[in-house]
């Protein structure tokens, strides 16, 4: 009985510590202050945001519903201009009705001078718009066309690791560029498309993929051969002489086969129009040299002048800068030559996504730089790049803002004046300087 008792005993000794100690550390936890949420808190998150590159395409995604909302709004709050899309439709209309002799494929605006491949997609969207009647209809297409452009693009400067989120706000700034999509209904969006996802699919290491993308692309508008420098030079390193002949073939290919309705029965006529390199535009519609008069425009002296300096500074570019790092042209070209099939995989897939984008821009860049004219719906062949291209350089991220909205102020003022064609071509020449002496200073320093 003592031994239970002296057991009882203890047991309620030992309950009662067990319960002082609980209140104690309940006490002790009241006393205990809870840390406030920092007010600094939502300032780093936006931080993270738009700076670190993990968190891409969270930003990716919240411009990407802001734009559906902004080409909603523009669509149904801002009149529809007419330009070409009447003319587009005039033009395929003859296609649909038997015509296949391209001089007499024509529209109010003039002659058909598109490849097959625009042929073939307006022909559809002609037949989409109840015969080109239907713009609204038309307009809600080129809004799914501009987000898939975009999804495209976003993919593209998610690649390099180097270029900061908050650089995807300014692709989606640009008023001229939302206008000439869903306001215009321009062709030049089209050819885009597939030269963006000709680049992704490179980047992804799909290179007939890309080939045959990168032709459908220029069977819409022929502006895309600006980037083929920079794409043949790049096929070159990764794969080689033998890769680069098929891959040549099937661009080549692509466009035999297309063109195969006209070409069967009127092909001087097809490849006079639809490949007119010495097509001379109007002056009233010159958006970089509007300085100039328009017998100076006109003149064979400047057209001379600016292929000359489009090649000089092009050829430069391949020479002197997107080979080097490779030990210069003369081993690029020599591994082509003679690298197996082992070697320039293994060379392809360390390749790095800057080396890729900053070739193909630049390409494209350098040729509008140099451009004959340039029309208002082309500046849909360059404006998602400019925010890539200039991060790309070593310009103070303040300049690089300036050029971003000088280049866009000189895209909307209408019709061109001197002081907007002075600035933009001023714009331009900066950029191409900064693309020259590019990054790698930089880099050398940081690592």
């Amino acid at each position: 009985m003592a031994t239970i008792k002296s057991r009882s005993t203890a047991a309620a000794s030992s309950g009662q510590r067990e319960h002082h100690g609980l209140h104690h550390h309940q006490h002790s936890q009241s006393e205990t202050p809870s840390k406030p949420l920092s007010i600094l808190r939502p300032i780093k998150l936006v931080q993270e945001l738009l700076f670190n590159h993990a968190h891409i395409w969270k930003l990716a995604s919240l411009l990407f519903l802001f734009e559906v909302l902004l080409n909603i709004v523009i669509i149904k709050k801002i009149a529809y201009t007419e330009i070409d899309w009447k003319a587009y439709m005039q033009e395929v209309s003859g296609y649909l009705n038997g015509e296949t002799n391209y001089m007499k494929l024509r529209g109010d605006t003039g002659p058909l001078v598109y490849p097959a491949g625009f042929v073939y997609v307006y022909s559809a969207l002609y037949y989409l718009t109840d015969l080109g009647k239907d713009i609204l209809t038309g307009q809600w297409m080129f809004m799914g066309l501009y987000l898939v452009t975009l999804g495209v693009v976003f993919s593209i400067y998610s690649k390099d690791k180097s270029v900061p989120p908050y650089v995807l706000i300014f692709v989606c700034l640009s008023r001229r560029l939302h206008s000439i999509y869903v306001l215009r209904l321009f062709n030049d969006p089209v050819a885009m498309f597939f030269m963006y996802a000709a680049t992704l699919a490179f980047l992804h290491k799909r290179w007939t993929l890309s080939s045959i993308l990168f032709s459908l692309a220029v069977s819409i508008k022929m502006n895309i051969l600006l980037f083929f420098p920079a794409f043949g030079f790049l096929i070159w390193q990764t794969q080689g002489i033998v890769g680069t002949i098929f891959q040549l073939i099937i661009m080549v290919l692509i466009q035999v086969l297309l063109s195969l309705p006209f070409t069967l029965t009127y092909p001087e006529s097809y490849l006079r129009k639809a490949f007119e390199f010495s097509r001379i535009f109007e002056y009233k519609w010159t958006v970089n040299w509007r300085f100039l008069d328009e017998k100076t425009f006109l003149s064979n002296e400047l057209s001379k002048l600016l292929l000359a300096g489009h090649f000089i500074v092009l050829f430069s570019f391949v020479f002197l800068r997107w080979s080097r790092s490779e030990g210069g042209i003369v081993a690029v070209v020599l591994r082509g030559l003679t690298a197996t099939k082992t070697v320039l995989s293994i060379h392809a897939q360390y390749m790095k996504p800057n080396h890729v984008l900053t070739a193909l821009f630049t390409s494209n860049f350098i040729g509008i730089v140099f451009a004959r004219s340039l029309h208002y719906q082309f500046y849909a062949w360059y404006s998602m790049t400019l925010p890539y291209l200039l991060w790309q350089t070593r310009l103070p991220v303040m300049v690089r803002v300036l050029l971003l909205a000088v280049i866009e102020w000189s895209w909307n003022v209408f019709p061109a004046t001197p002081a907007s064609s002075q600035a933009l071509l001023g714009s331009h020449l900066v950029i191409l300087a900064g693309l020259w002496v590019g990054r790698s200073s930089l880099r050398a320093k940081r690592d």
